[in-house]
């Protein structure tokens, strides 16, 4: 939870009415709450202010089952509900994310996640860019056309 001041202080900028609208993949969050400083986190940093931060399920179910500790888990979960939580899956999503996987593996590339490909799969067909470090995403990147911010 070391980056907490800085994600409440980002909380309270956090305006509704911005139409630039992108989703953080847990590994970013992980990264976060553990105080990580790198290319992302300083990006997600400075985005908390001036983006709305989409939230999916999946993300959160992720970040959430992270926390060792109940009082770190509950301080999350807190500080995570005041973004808005999407359902990412459902059967649409579902088949679609079968679909990319399938075609990435019929270009020789197995992501060894399958959430990934749902998440990824989600930020494509809601045209979202999603801020990632875990590699799995790129693939969805190069072969999909998910979006970076």
């Amino acid at each position: 939870m070391a980056r907490q001041i800085a994600l409440e202080r980002g909380l309270e900028c956090h305006a509704p009415g911005l139409n630039r609208m992108l989703v953080v993949d847990t590994s970013v969050w992980i990264d976060y709450f553990n105080g990580t400083v790198n290319a992302q986190t300083d990006l997600l940093d400075n985005l908390l202010a001036r983006r709305i931060i989409i939230l999916g399920d999946l993300i959160l179910a992720e970040i959430l089952q992270g926390f060792h500790r109940d009082e770190d888990y509950r301080q999350a979960k807190k500080l995570l509900q005041a973004f808005p939580i999407v359902d990412m899956l459902g059967q649409k999503m579902a088949e679609k994310s079968a679909q990319n996987y399938r075609q990435l593996r019929k270009k020789g590339v197995t992501v060894r996640k399958t959430m990934d490909v749902m998440i990824g799969t989600y930020c494509i067909e809601h045209d979202l860019p999603l801020l990632y470090t875990d590699r799995d995403f790129d693939p969805l990147v190069k072969h999909l056309g998910l979006r970076k911010p």
